[in-house]
């Protein structure tokens, strides 16, 4: 029997906790926050299952996954169907038949597609420099402009044509009328909210949670004291930053509680203007098909920030510089014996949901066998 010290209690942290404590060892898990869950935790207002961290919908097409996320949730059937506001003008997400509809008043594919091939001729023979061209070339300067421009440069803080190419490899565009935004075989959130999920991961006997604990305030006593320590914060801040900072993006929420029981009827609304500071507004009780106080509703207003050290990070930024400077952590990880390096932090890799426990599965595999 080990004695495991887990730091954080978000996806990665809890599935390895729940198999480690599984295979038979004391498992500790330790949290700076004053809940578990990490970013996916939700809290209940006024019968509301409300994301405090951002709009969390699980899909995938793991089956593996899927089937072990039921061993903790039963999952409701909610589908992502996100409307774009363009200055006042509504368009359906993905690009589907109903966007190009709005845009164009297109009614037939052909027609979408021909429209789409005149306006991506724009760059025709030309490679594409950045991630307008990109964009451009893939879809043309209408959509680019109402619905990718102004939503990108506010999540990433800086104009397009500052932004690489490879940020929009592709983009999803559908000729047929349909606004399921994932193309996953499986997709819903959990009944009763995913800190529910959560802990019923923790909930074991061979399991201790902390909260408001800080990893930092101990961190050469924890490694003494542990035969294993799964580190799921910043790999950066670990090593204190020796090597020089990477680059995070952080988010601000702006949270209310409205006296009417239906806002904006959709559960996501993103604002792809540049104006408008905000990218998309949440109105959480849709996430659960207006289950919840009928005469009050729960909005959440998303502000992408820059990151500054204090601040939450939310996503690593990808590119080219820091992709090469993680690669010197990874390095430096790898002398860390006792250490396993995991989540969206301490891999700094942009993971949805199924990804972090895919990786986890494997992390405890590795660890432990089957």
């Amino acid at each position: 029997m080990s004695q495991i010290l887990i730091v954080g209690s978000g996806l990665f942290g809890a599935v390895f906790a729940h198999e480690a404590a599984e295979a038979g060892n004391k498992v500790t898990v330790i949290e700076k926050r004053n809940h578990i869950a990490g970013n996916i935790y939700t809290k209940e207002v006024d019968g509301i299952q409300v994301h405090e961290y951002g709009a969390h919908i699980f899909h995938t097409s793991n089956k593996k996954v899927w089937d072990y996320v039921h061993r903790f949730a039963e999952f409701n059937r909610y589908t992502n169907s996100p409307v774009a506001n363009y200055k006042g003008q509504m368009y359906n997400l993905p690009f589907n038949m109903n966007t190009f509809n709005e845009m164009w008043g297109v009614k037939t594919p052909q027609e979408a597609l021909a429209k789409i091939n005149e306006q991506r001729q724009e760059m025709a023979g030309k490679e594409p420099r950045n991630l307008e061209e990109q964009a451009i070339s893939l879809i043309g300067r209408d959509i680019y402009e109402k619905l990718i421009k102004g939503y990108t440069e506010k999540q990433w803080g800086r104009p397009c044509t500052e932004l690489p190419a490879f940020i929009i490899k592709r983009l999803p565009v559908r000729l047929i009328y349909d606004n399921n935004y994932f193309n996953d075989d499986y997709q819903g959130i959990p009944i009763g909210g995913y800190t529910k999920m959560v802990e019923k991961m923790l909930d074991h006997p061979n399991i201790t949670v902390k909260l408001n604990t800080d990893f930092f305030d101990n961190k050469e006593e924890y490694l003494k004291s542990y035969d294993k320590v799964v580190y799921t914060g910043m790999i950066d801040k670990f090593f204190d930053y020796k090597l020089g900072e990477l680059e995070y993006r952080s988010l601000r929420f702006e949270t209310e509680e409205k006296n009417v029981g239906n806002y904006q009827g959709n559960a996501v609304i993103n604002y792809t203007d540049a104006e408008t500071p905000y990218t998309r507004v949440i109105e959480h009780k849709y996430f659960e098909f207006g289950k919840g106080d009928k005469d009050k509703t729960i909005i959440t207003r998303e502000y992408p920030a820059d990151w500054h050290r204090g601040d939450e990070p939310y996503y690593p930024v990808n590119n080219d510089c820091n992709n090469q400077l993680y690669a010197k952590y990874a390095e430096l990880a790898k002398k860390q014996d006792k250490v396993i390096f995991g989540g969206r932090l301490g891999q700094y890799k942009y993971y949805n949901m199924d990804q972090v426990i895919e990786a986890a599965l494997n992390a405890v595999h590795n660890e432990f066998g089957d």
